[in-house]
Formats: C-alpha cells, sequence, structure tokens
C-alpha cells in the first residue's frame, strides 16, 4: 500500500470517528427529501453536498492530514 493509499484509508477513520459521514448521510437524505428521490440525481446530489461537506471536516482532521503530507514529502525530497 502506498502513501496516498494510507491517508485515504486515515482520513476515512478520522471521518468516521468524528460524525462526519453520519452528518453527510443524514445531508444527503434531507436533500432527497426535499427534492423527490425521483428529481435528484447522483450530480445533483454531489453539487449540493460539497460545499457543507468541505465545511464540516473538522479542522484537526484537516492539521493531522497536512502535517502527514508534509512530513512524507519532507521525507523524501531530493
Amino acid at each position: 500500500m502506498g502513501e496516498r493509499e494510507r491517508l485515504k484509508e486515515l482520513l476515512r477513520a478520522k471521518l468516521t470517528e468524528c460524525g462526519w459521514k453520519d452528518q453527510m448521510k443524514a445531508h444527503c437524505k434531507e436533500v432527497i427529501k426535499e427534492k423527490g428521490l425521483e428529481h435528484v440525481t447522483v450530480e445533483d446530489l454531489v453539487v449540493e453536498i460539497t460545499p457543507k461537506g468541505r465545511a464540516l471536516v473538522p479542522d484537526s482532521v484537516k492539521k493531522e492530514l497536512l502535517h502527514r503530507i508534509r512530513a512524507f514529502l519532507a521525507q523524501h525530497a531530493t
């Protein structure tokens, strides 16, 4: 497994741990309920939830990921 995959797994775990995934699932359900299942495409849903999804990622998760990326890059800089 490469570093990118490890970081993705870490991100998934952190987002689950902090309740982000549950919040996003609830938001998706709200959007579908408001617009009606027949009137919402996956693309519509992505456009609708992306801004909130990004805003709801805790700063601590962003900072940890950024720290790990920087550490990896520093370790592999030539």
